[in-house]
Parts: C-alpha cells; sequence; structure tokens
C-alpha cells in the first residue's frame, strides 16, 4: 500500500483567499489532529511522526489519541492483550502487603468527584495490574512509586493494555529502578549533576557546596513526575514526552527544572536542608511546554554518551540505555489498528473451525491469547500483520488528580 504524504506536524491552516485574517485560531490543533491521525492510518504506522505529535507543543492533546497513540509508541498490539488477571495473582505474592499499602494511600491520584464504589474497583484493578506484571517478570522488584506510573496508565487506557504497557516500561524505560538494590537507580540521578554543570557552572558549584546531593529528584524520576504534580494534565503531557522519548529524559527535565529556578536556588542559604526543601517541592505554575523543550534541547547537546565519560558515570551499565536502541527498532513496522482488529476477527473465526474439527477441544478463550502474549509466541505476533482497513476509535475521559508523598519516604529508600 502507499504511503500518505506526512504533513508537516503542527503546521498552520491554509488562507482561504482572504490572507492570514482568514486563518482559524486553532488550526495548528487542528492541523495536528490530522497528521495524528493520518499517521495511525499509514501502513506500517508512521511512529517517527507520532513521536514528533508526543514531544510538539501540546503533546498527544486528547486522552482519545493517547488511548490509540500510547500503545505504539510502546509496540503494542490492542487486539493480542493479556488476560485480566485472576484472583490467584494475590496468593503468596512477596509484594502483595506492600503494594497494597501503596494503593490504599493512592487515593488523590484518582479523579476528584470519582464516587466510592468505583474508585475502590479502580483500585482493585490497580492492584493486580501491578502484581501481574510482577509475576510475570520474576526478575524484576516492586519499588514505591511504581504504582504512580501503573494508576497513570490505567486512568487513559484500562486494564488490559496497561497491564501490556507496563509490562514493557518495566523490562525497558522502567528497567534500572527494578533491581534488586538502588544502585542503578542512583547511577541515573547521576546524571543530573553534570547535565546542570556543562550549562551553569556557578550553579553546580553552590549546589556541591550545599551539599544537596541528588535525593531531591527521586521521586521525580521514578514516577515519572506523576507524584509530585497536582494537575492530572500536566502528568499527562510529560507521559507524551517520555514515552516517545530516550528512557533518560525524565532526567533531563529535572535539570530543566533545576536551571529554570537558577535564581531561587542562589538566593536560598548554602545549606544542604534549606536546598534540598526548596528543590524538592516543584511548583505547580511551572512552564511545562519550555522545560521540555528545554530538556530536549538538553539532550541534544548533551547526550547520554557524552555524559558517561564523566567518572562518576562509568562504573555501572545502564539496562534502560543499553536496550534502547533495539527497543525503538522494534517499533517501526506496526500495522494500523483497523488491519488488527480485522486480523484478529479472522483468526477467531479460523480458530473456532480448527477446533470444531478435532473432538476435545475447545475454541482459544481470550485468556489463552493472553497466555500466547506473555509467552511471546512469535507465530501469533507474525500472523498479526497482515490486511489494511480504517482506523477504529476509542474514547477515555481522565479528570484532574495528585496525590502527596512526602520527602521522607524517599530518603527511607536510600
Amino acid at each position: 500500500m502507499k504511503k500518505p504524504k506526512r504533513l508537516k506536524l503542527g503546521a498552520g491552516c491554509r488562507d482561504h483567499g482572504d490572507g492570514p485574517a482568514a486563518r482559524e485560531p486553532d488550526c495548528g490543533k487542528k492541523q495536528k489532529l490530522v497528521d495524528i491521525h493520518q499517521a495511525l492510518n499509514s501502513d506500517p504506522v508512521d511512529i517517527k511522526s507520532l513521536r514528533e505529535a508526543a514531544v510538539n507543543e501540546g503533546g498527544l492533546l486528547t486522552d482519545e489519541l493517547r488511548r490509540k497513540v500510547w500503545p505504539k509508541l510502546l509496540n503494542i498490539n490492542v487486539y493480542d492483550l493479556p488476560h485480566k488477571p485472576g484472583r490467584d495473582v494475590r496468593e503468596n505474592h512477596k509484594d502483595y502487603n506492600q503494594v497494597l499499602l501503596d494503593v490504599r494511600r493512592s487515593m488523590k491520584r484518582f479523579p476528584k468527584g470519582m464516587p466510592v464504589t468505583q474508585r475502590a474497583v479502580l483500585q482493585e484493578q490497580l492492584i493486580d495490574i501491578m502484581l501481574e506484571v510482577l509475576k510475570r517478570n520474576p526478575q524484576l522488584h516492586y519499588y514505591q512509586g511504581y504504582h504512580d506510573v501503573a494508576v497513570t496508565l490505567l486512568l487513559v487506557v484500562g486494564e488490559k493494555t496497561a497491564i501490556a504497557m507496563l509490562h514493557t516500561l518495566s523490562n525497558h524505560h522502567l528497567r534500572d529502578f527494578m533491581d534488586p538494590t538502588m544502585d542503578s537507580t542512583k547511577h541515573i540521578l547521576n546524571y543530573l549533576m553534570p547535565i546542570i554543570e556543562q550549562v551553569d557552572a556557578e550553579l553546580h558549584d553552590f549546589m556541591i557546596r550545599a551539599e544537596v546531593g541528588t535525593i531531591f529528584a527521586l521521586s521525580w524520576l521514578i514516577t515519572w513526575y506523576g507524584h509530585v504534580l497536582s494537575e492530572f494534565r500536566h502528568t499527562l503531557r510529560l507521559y507524551d514526552f517520555f514515552l516517545a522519548s530516550h528512557p533518560l529524559m525524565p532526567i533531563y527535565l529535572a535539570a530543566a527544572i533545576v536551571l529554570h529556578r537558577e535564581r531561587e536556588v542562589k538566593e536560598t542559604d548554602c545549606d544542604m536542608a534549606m536546598v534540598h526543601h526548596l528543590l524538592s517541592h516543584i511548583p505547580q505554575n511551572l512552564p511545562y511546554e519550555y522545560l521540555i523543550g528545554r530538556a530536549q534541547a538538553l539532550f541534544d547537546q548533551y547526550p547520554p554518551s557524552l555524559l558517561a565519560r564523566r567518572a562518576a558515570l562509568q562504573p555501572r551499565k545502564s539496562l534502560c540505555v543499553s536496550t534502547f536502541q533495539s527497543f525503538q527498532l522494534s517499533t517501526l513496522h506496526q500495522r494500523p489498528d483497523s488491519v488488527l482488529r480485522r486480523l484478529n476477527k479472522a483468526q477467531g473465526v479460523a480458530t473456532s473451525r480448527h477446533a470444531s474439527r478435532r473432538p476435545g477441544l475447545e475454541p482459544a478463550l481470550p485468556g489463552d491469547r493472553g497466555a500466547l502474549w506473555g509467552k511471546g509466541n512469535r507465530m501469533v505476533k507474525m500472523a498479526v500483520w497482515g490486511l489494511s482497513a480504517t482506523l477504529g476509535a476509542a474514547v477515555f475521559a481522565v479528570a484532574q488528580t495528585a496525590m502527596d508523598w512526602g520527602p521522607e519516604v524517599l530518603l527511607q529508600l536510600f
């Protein structure tokens, strides 16, 4: 199939013969919506354009689009999802008690005004989502803050897609945080000061004299800022950015935030407690679009490969960094959802017919497909890339939400 010509993301609307005054005020947003849908309909899906849309001003614009684009950014086939966790997922799980405590404390992460019964259902799903991913990946270790990532996914894409997304993120972007010790997480935090030093040596020296360290940015990093922002729309905007970017981008954003607050920091007493208190509390009125742009500029100017030459970053190899290039390549050959939906339906019919010819065999259930997904069945996944049609749609609304997590909890992790 011939790939449609890609329009420039965020381009302005055409003149209709009356000059610039005839342009509609929302023409940039409308054009971006067109570009995103065009990228989703391309065969294969135009992942490069989707990444650009997620990073560029405004991000993915709506939760409906996030429900479609986020899985594509992680190479997830929404028509071959894992089955919902059974009740046995909680039995004898070593992390169950800690997960339960963290989820019970996550009430403020749900939309204001949500009925108690509805929130209770979502909290139960949140528990099962995390335990299911940990059960499928025994090499991964739960950390406090993991639930902040999981709840953001759950609220946007729903339970089954959230499991698939969290599985992928846990093995790639979040992988360094899921070691049995905090050593890999500290290694990622060690990128922060070299970035600041490259841009503002005076600010860097001030922070060194104050001995503030980098623990103030711990919760930012491991929750993708979901834990520290009071407005959910800001969290979603950052998730657009991070899902489309290098796994170290959250630390570049941390550097951008500190550099943005340079005057405040320098006007504070050069004392560890004072500087830590200032930096650990993110102002809620930050210019997020500006900061996203600056974080991207910092990444382009001072890439991880350059920073890793610093002595403090040499001893340890980051798993999320080392696997990122192969992960990115794996996302480039996806088919549109319309194709996957049609093939999934055809596959179900074929499986049913095959079973009917063999006594004693039952048609495959959704749970069986989930088991195949969990085992990485290549034959099933290869079969899923086959036809073409029109794009399906899904809608999910997300409201404003947040929660509080004191720095004393973070300090206990070290």
